[in-house]
């Protein structure tokens, strides 16, 4: 396998949304200080690792994905010295702390942009991608026309406010689509790499790099331009930085992982194995909007695919769920191709949710999700939780916020205790960036502390399980011993252990001889000569060797 720092291989990371994780000055707002403030409790968790969702200054139209300063943090959430005093509190406890990087675009406000628009050259001048005239189109990619003293329209990556950074086109077609070797794309690389020395060189153990397929325009099927720009970079960080990580927002580790990043998540989308085993709902409310184009209307006006995964009567065969019938193929077919595909070059990892997903709670119950973590975080690669998710924190029906939409009802307040706000904050509620869950039966983190059979407690078990057998560490070996679409059970082997999963409510059989001793185990198992028998949502590790 292709090197990668050694602290990878037992890593657990735990996903934070800063503004709704911890408010400690009573603003109603997460920030950095909060964070500090509950690294212990991060570590009570086993999670040894830290993505942190971005924090740097923005006028947040996209949650702070539209980035107005690379190299400041937004006054919300601190100063950068509280960044600096997070990364050292996070060493000293043996923890690690990733940042996200939007790599691709800046906020429409960056000084970059804002010197880029005026109509007279200058050295940002072809730091965006701008047309040659004023009403000219994006040549097929999105622009924004008018907007600007520049007699040009701009490209975007993802809203008008996200001019994107010029990178290159692999294959030019008009004079101003400048080659990935002209001097504005190299000098785009260089900028980029100034952001991630800086962060590095004040103690930032690595980054999550947003849409970070996106940087070249016009790249061909395998990436090529694009991945070009992260060898060089990953070849940089390995000599000067051999202990950081890069970690994808990719979805194809083949390409990903062989282009320099150690690690690329298995993300959630209408179609992909990764919503086939947990969100199956997004595949029905796809088929229902096709088959419904009505909008339904609900407490505020969504979507279509909102309105059908809330409102609409959509088939649902995620694997998780225990009374609907499922293929575990679906997921298994593709899991184990691409798995195939990029073991050699780093890890594709499976996550319990993030902040542009719907959280799993939504569908799932205590008990399908614990069937759910375990599986998830004996899988290969390096597992991520996203906060929350530990107690099983609910996908809320919240307006829209900061451009979130769909994806609002995922990033609210963490929930620590039955007090005020939940534990989140001292300020009053109507101050506080998202509403808490305000249920009877909102589940918090003191509760579920004291109660041995929570979801807290076992998400605990299950990593320290993982963190202390390396047959479990993210480079261990991986083979899939069994997968029926007709069957739920599913029967894997890491190493010297075998795991089967029956998330069904009925006792299930598998034609598959096992021969060890029970290790760790939700339900129950049996083995007999030509057959496993794995009872009603049963997890089941058992010790061959």
């Amino acid at each position: 396998m292709r090197s990668y720092p050694k602290w990878l291989s037992d890593a657990v990371f735990y996903e934070i949304y800063p503004q709704s994780f911890y408010d400690s000055n009573g603003d109603g707002i997460g920030d950095l200080p909060g964070i500090t403030e509950k690294l212990d409790y991060i570590k009570s968790l086993g999670c040894n690792a830290i993505w942190l969702n971005p924090c740097f200054d923005s006028p947040f139209k996209d949650a702070g994905y539209d980035v107005r300063d690379f190299c400041k943090i937004a006054p919300r959430y601190g100063t950068n010295e509280d960044a600096y005093r997070l990364f050292e509190e996070a060493h000293k406890r043996g923890m690690y702390v990733l940042l996200d990087l939007v790599a691709g675009h800046s906020s429409e406000e960056h000084e970059w942009f804002q010197k880029s628009s005026q109509p007279y050259v200058n050295e940002y001048t072809d730091r965006y991608i701008w047309t040659d005239y004023c009403f000219d189109n994006g040549d097929g990619l999105p622009y924004v026309a008018g907007e600007s003293g520049r007699s040009a329209t701009y490209l975007i990556n993802f809203y008008k406010c996200q001019p994107a950074l010029n990178y290159g086109f692999l294959h030019p077609r008009k004079p101003w689509q400048q080659p990935v070797t002209a001097e504005g794309p190299r000098a785009t690389v260089q900028a980029l790499k100034d952001i991630m020395r800086f962060w590095l060189d004040h103690g930032c153990d690595g980054f999550r790099v947003d849409m970070a397929s996106s940087l070249v325009k016009f790249d061909d099927e395998e990436k090529s331009g694009t991945g070009a720009i992260w060898q060089e970079i990953r070849k940089e960080m390995d000599e000067d930085y051999p202990n950081a990580v890069l970690l994808s927002e990719w979805n194809e580790p083949g390409q990903a992982l062989k282009y320099g990043f150690h690690m690329d998540f298995c993300l959630n989308g209408v179609g992909n194995c990764y919503s086939y085993l947990t969100r199956d709902y997004w595949n029905g409310a796809a088929a229902y909007i096709e088959n419904n184009r009505t909008r339904q209307k609900g407490a505020y006006c969504r979507g279509m695919l909102e309105d059908a995964m809330w409102d609409g009567d959509i088939e649902d065969h995620t694997y998780f769920r225990k009374d609907v019938s499922s293929d575990i193929t679906r997921f298994t077919d593709v899991y184990r191709e691409k798995y195939e595909e990029s073991r050699e070059y780093g890890f594709w990892c499976l996550v319990t949710c993030n902040h542009d997903t719907q959280r799993m709670s939504w569908k799932l119950s205590d008990d399908e999700l614990k069937i759910a973590y375990a599986m998830i975080f004996t899988m290969p690669g390096v597992p991520f939780l996203y906060y929350g998710d530990e107690i099983g924190m609910k996908y809320l029906d919240v307006p829209t916020k900061e451009g979130g939409y769909y994806r609002t009802g995922s990033r609210t307040p963490m929930q620590w205790n039955k007090g005020k706000n939940l534990g989140f904050s001292d300020a009053d509620a109507s101050e506080l960036y998202l509403p808490v869950d305000a249920s009877e039966d909102a589940p918090d983190v003191e509760s579920q502390q004291k109660d041995p059979d929570s979801l807290l407690n076992l998400v605990k078990r299950i990593v320290e399980f993982r963190r202390s057998h390396k047959e479990l560490h993210a480079e261990a070996p991986f083979e899939i011993l069994y997968a029926d679409a007709e069957n739920p059970v599913f029967v894997y082997r890491r190493s010297d252990f075998v795991i089967a999963v029956n998330p069904k409510v009925q006792r299930c059989e598998a034609p598959i001889s096992v021969n060890g001793e029970i290790v760790f185990k939700i339900g129950n198992a049996a083995t007999e000569p030509d057959r496993l028998v794995v009872e009603p949502q049963s997890f089941v590790v058992f010790r061959t060797a």
